[in-house]
């Protein structure tokens, strides 16, 4: 068997959605396998000067019901190719998330896609794939888009 527990880190983008399929496809290949989605999300900081602008609370909460909301939307997308779906919502920063959630969870191989919903965050810090595929203690499967889609 070549994976036994895969780590699909999901963002709801067109890049995380090909990736999820991805991962379902091993996981089928694999009957023994187990798929666990992970969908990172962080609230907005606003930087002032020397130090951090407070956020209003409404923002917070309209973040953690998207946060929700995508995570739902892997949990219906697992369960509708017929596996069993654990998914798992975090906050923090996306890549040191996803790779502290790997070894915690003992994955054997992360799933995430090229490209993210990070805009000009991921311009100025590097993208979250790429973070991860460079810190990464085990295999990444970087699923691209195609130019198609």
């Amino acid at each position: 068997m070549l994976f036994q527990k895969i780590l699909a880190a999901y963002d709801g983008s067109k890049a995380a959605n090909k990736a999820l399929d991805k991962a379902i496809e091993l996981c089928k290949t694999t009957p023994e396998a187990q798929l666990e989605v992970l969908h990172v999300y962080d609230f907005p900081r606003f930087y002032v000067a020397e130090g951090f602008a407070p956020v209003p609370a409404s923002m917070n909460k309209d973040f953690y019901e998207l946060a929700e909301r995508t995570a739902e939307e892997a949990k219906k997308r697992v369960e509708a190719a017929g596996l069993e779906p654990k998914v798992e919502m975090i906050q923090g920063p996306p890549a040191e998330t996803i790779l502290e959630h790997a070894q915690k969870s003992g994955a054997d191989l992360i799933v995430i896609g090229s490209r993210g919903l990070g805009g000009i965050r991921e311009f100025v810090l590097g993208s979250v794939s790429h973070n991860v595929v460079q810190h990464a203690r085990i295999p990444v499967l970087v699923v691209k888009e195609s130019l198609t889609d």
